[in-house]
């Protein structure tokens, strides 16, 4: 996937395009993207996202904050997973946010990036103040019958009963429903980050663990995580460790000091250009929350929980490779996406 950010970079060449925030890269997003690369095959054009860094919520509203379900980094990878040709990122600057949905239509859609064909769903809003929406008067689709593109209109979509909107999925994440999450996004919720020092017990407790450094986008909800610990994500050298992973306070040690703290199950030392930094990137996995976080009476009575922890985990690492041996060599059918 080639990736822009800047309009003038942008090959002469037409486009079927889809826009928005992308925030999870989730299965409504999926659905959209999937049809943006097929018409972008029959009409012999280049598929293309338009996204926009910083978040715009982040500009607009900076008084709040707003936790993300994936960085920059995250949804143009996920974005390249899908298959679509190229990604343009604008930066969500004073001049676009006072921009006219008129200037942005004909600046960026029609001169710059060419496009052919624009696929939004139906709550889409653009333009200085979201002036415009997707249909009705003065919008995207009237815009583009003058303008000379065609514009593509989706329902909001819902997956057994459950909406998919990437606001929804992070209200799902922060009450650590990470299953649900999963389902929605149509891969496990994982973050990105580097390594911290930690307090020691784990080590001293003979139980591996590895602390993250602090993270700024969305967290699971205190509590208790089977995980897994992707060490060196992006490198050649990179390797996933089962894990068990506590979000909190880690009250029992006296004063509250939050962390991401991961067990891990099937640790071995790393040596070479495994070794482990401060700058080793790291991806942690969540798969599935096990329990609150709680104040134990003492360190005993933490190990003893972690370790009914640690066979919980084992059993579900266990399952789960039973599970994935029994299938069948074809590829399962991919889950509908109806109207919401």
């Amino acid at each position: 996937m080639r990736i822009y950010t800047q309009l003038a970079d942008l090959p002469v060449l037409p486009t079927v395009a889809t826009i928005g925030n992308f925030d999870g890269v989730h299965l409504g997003h999926q659905g959209v993207i999937a049809e943006v690369i097929s018409r972008a095959s029959f009409l012999g054009a280049r598929s293309l996202a338009i996204t926009f860094d910083p978040h715009p919520a982040r500009v607009l509203t900076p008084e709040r904050p707003h936790h993300l379900i994936t960085s920059l980094a995250g949804k143009l990878e996920y974005l390249a997973a899908t298959g679509i040709d190229a990604a343009l990122v604008l930066p969500f600057t004073d001049a676009l946010r006072h921009m006219p949905a008129r200037d942005f239509a004909t600046r960026v859609l029609v001169k710059a990036v060419h496009a052919v064909e624009i696929h939004e769903g139906e709550n889409f809003r653009f333009g200085h103040h979201a002036e415009a929406a997707v249909t009705g008067p003065d919008s995207l689709e009237s815009l583009g019958r003058e303008l000379g593109f065609n514009v593509i209109v989706y329902a909001p979509r819902s997956l057994r009963g459950n909406s998919i909107s990437s606001s929804r999925i992070r209200r799902i994440i922060a009450s650590g429903n990470v299953s649900l999450a999963r389902v929605l996004l149509g891969r496990p919720f994982a973050i990105d980050s580097t390594p911290a020092s930690g307090r020691g017990f784990g080590t001293r407790h003979a139980v591996p663990t590895i602390n993250l450094a602090p993270y700024v986008e969305i967290l699971p909800a205190h509590g208790v995580y089977v995980t897994t610990l992707e060490v060196g994500h992006g490198t050649p050298h990179a390797e996933t460790f089962q894990a068990v992973t506590n979000i909190g306070n880690r009250p029992t040690f006296g004063p509250d000091s939050f962390a991401v703290e991961s067990h891990l199950l099937n640790f071995h030392p790393l040596e070479g250009a495994q070794a482990l930094t401060r700058q080793t990137p790291l991806r942690l996995t969540f798969l599935r929350r096990l329990r609150h976080e709680r104040r134990f009476s003492s360190p005993k009575s933490l190990l003893a929980q972690i370790t009914q922890d640690v066979s919980r985990a084992q059993r579900y690492f266990a399952l789960a490779h039973a599970l994935e041996a029994s299938k069948p060599q074809s590829q399962a059918p991919k889950p509908r996406l109806t109207p919401a």
